[in-house]
């Protein structure tokens, strides 16, 4: 039965990445938009669309759920929505390729995290697979970028981080509490924050179906497939079963709307790539013996 539920984790969080490859493919359809006020509607989005999922999966139950609710969860919930806003943030300041795969150096981090915090093993590979990474993200800006460029890298950085410790706490919390209350909650947060820093709450029809779009699909479907994989899936392994986000997402728009990525950017995320499949391995090895 537990492995049984190692695989179901393992396929939730492949299926969470391609959900999340979709979100550079959406911004980039947004036509005038600020990106707070994106934010805003897609955070709504999202926080309605997991009450639905929590509401049909155990009806009668989303009250109870609610008032369960203890300080591990408004962690989640905080570093879910800071998350959020700073990974957006990022698609709008840099490339998607540039955002996604910076993204990409999460497995490490996690398995950092998961050490200080779960005492979750970090073997040899994993350290070397951290220096990589950093090789890799060092190779992909080395060609010089525009001061746009840098802020969004720091954008994606801080969703990096913001990503692992909501993972690490999934992780942390046991066994037979539903963190899915706490998931939802981080779009509220993150509503809250836009609503005092977006520059009106004005939007066009057709962004504002692009934001559900967001909310609904991407980051919706996405992070309750999270949310679900983790509670069977080591914290090191769920960024990087997850990656069909990096190898997607330049994808996406490459082909629809023409963003094509730079040498470095390709050269340097093929080693942070090879990074964490180190990683990746050593945690499968680890799970199998």
């Amino acid at each position: 039965m537990q492995d049984q539920s190692y695989r179901r984790g393992v396929l939730y969080i492949v299926l969470a990445g391609v959900f999340l490859s979709t979100g550079g493919l959406f911004v980039r359809f947004i036509e005038d938009a600020s990106p707070w006020t994106v934010l805003f509607y897609r955070s709504l989005t999202f926080t309605a669309t997991v009450f639905v999922f929590m509401a049909l999966r155990n009806p009668g139950s989303l009250t109870n759920k609610l008032k369960a609710v203890r300080l591990s969860d408004l962690v989640i919930s905080a570093s879910l929505a800071f998350g959020f806003i700073t990974y957006v943030l990022s698609l709008f300041s840099t490339s998607v390729a540039n955002t996604v795969l910076i993204l990409s150096t999460g497995p490490v981090f996690a398995a950092i995290l998961g050490w200080l915090v779960l005492r979750e093993r970090v073997s040899i590979i994993t350290w070397l697979a951290m220096v990589m990474a950093f090789a890799g993200v060092a190779v992909m800006v080395s060609g010089g970028i525009a001061a746009d460029d840098m802020r969004g890298i720091i954008y994606a950085f801080l969703a990096v981080f913001s990503f692992a410790i909501m993972i690490v706490m999934l992780r942390r919390v046991p066994a037979t509490h539903d963190s899915m209350a706490a998931t939802a909650l981080a779009g509220l947060i993150a509503a809250f924050v836009c609503a005092f820093v977006m520059p009106t709450f004005s939007i066009s029809l057709h962004d504002l179906m692009v934001s559900m779009a967001l909310g609904c699909l991407q980051v919706g479907m996405g992070f309750i497939l999270i949310t679900l994989g983790s509670r069977s899936v080591p914290s090191a392994q769920v960024p990087l079963l997850a990656l069909a986000e990096t190898g997607l997402s330049p994808l996406w728009v490459w082909l629809l709307v023409n963003e094509t990525p730079a040498r470095n950017t390709l050269l340097g995320g093929a080693v942070v790539l090879v990074a964490v499949a180190f990683q990746g391995l050593a945690g499968w090895r680890n799970r199998n013996t």
